[in-house]
């Protein structure tokens, strides 16, 4: 499957090692003084090595590469005891990515290792005494349905994470969001969310693998589209039903159009 996934400039590469020393997952090694990716099983394709390259050798890419593995991880990670643990679950939770969290947690409960993680539990800031009205006007109010997973944008999703599985997927046009004032509310309750724009995304070709390894791998249940009236956003719709006729399985897709005021033009379910 295509995904996102680090890559390497050799040229640039001075084998200082420091990439390898900070990537927990082990998908680093010093080969002839070269850093090279031993396996793409163990990159999450996150890229925190990426800015601890002091030469800028390390970046992102979009390519054919084996779905990252937690169980595989979990296997190198643990003899390197309770801090690499610690930092392994610590990284996949800053970057949003709790399905693969948990996996690693319940892969140390499965083979009975004892580690404190208590640290992984987020403080939850005090909250600030108020500041007179005239001073702040605005009291920022957090939306009551918030899509489960980060990131969302379809190029940097990972349809390998396990929120996506048995889903109910929403993907919306970038614009949708900013023209309906209740959009969580509306559309993405129960949902999980991935976001694009066809007319200003590049390598759309990945979208549609990704929206196949959507549909076939991790099985989402439905998938509705969420798009605005204008021609450019018709796009999105072609990608989804170019994914759905190259997949395997057959899923249900809704078709929901917005108009320019943030209000439903059309519902429809697409056969």
């Amino acid at each position: 499957m295509k995904r996102t996934i680090i890559k390497i400039d050799e040229d640039l590469c001075d084998g200082c090692g420091i990439c390898v020393e900070g990537c927990h997952e082990g998908a680093l090694q010093l080969i002839d003084g070269k850093a090279v990716m031993v396996s793409d099983l163990y990159c999450d394709g996150l890229g925190a090595c990426i800015p601890d390259c002091p030469q800028g050798a390390i970046s992102l890419e979009e390519r054919e590469a084996e779905p990252y593995n937690e169980e595989a991880v979990m296997e190198r990670v643990v003899p390197k005891g309770e801090k690499v643990i610690l930092a392994h679950l610590t990284h996949l939770r800053n970057h949003g990515e709790l399905g693969f969290m948990q996996q690693g947690i319940d892969y140390l409960k499965k083979h009975n290792i004892r580690v404190d993680l208590s640290s992984l539990q987020k403080a939850v800031p005090q909250q600030a005494q108020q500041a007179p009205q005239a001073q702040q006007p605005y009291v920022f109010q957090p939306a009551s349905v918030m899509p489960p997973q980060f990131p969302v944008q379809l190029h940097l999703i990972n349809p390998m994470n396990p929120v996506f599985s048995g889903a109910h997927l929403l993907l919306a046009a970038d614009c949708s969001a900013f023209v309906t004032p209740d959009f969580h509310q509306r559309f993405l309750k129960d949902k999980v969310l991935a976001i694009a724009c066809p007319k200003l995304d590049r390598n759309l070709d990945t979208y549609v693998a990704k929206l196949i390894a959507l549909i076939d791998t991790s099985g989402i249940e439905t998938l509705t589209v969420v798009q605005m009236v204008v021609p450019c956003c018709s796009g999105l719709m072609k990608l989804v039903s170019m994914a759905r006729e190259k997949a395997k399985r057959y899923i249900p897709v809704k078709k929901i159009v917005l108009n320019l005021q943030g209000g439903v033009q059309t519902e429809e379910w697409i056969q």
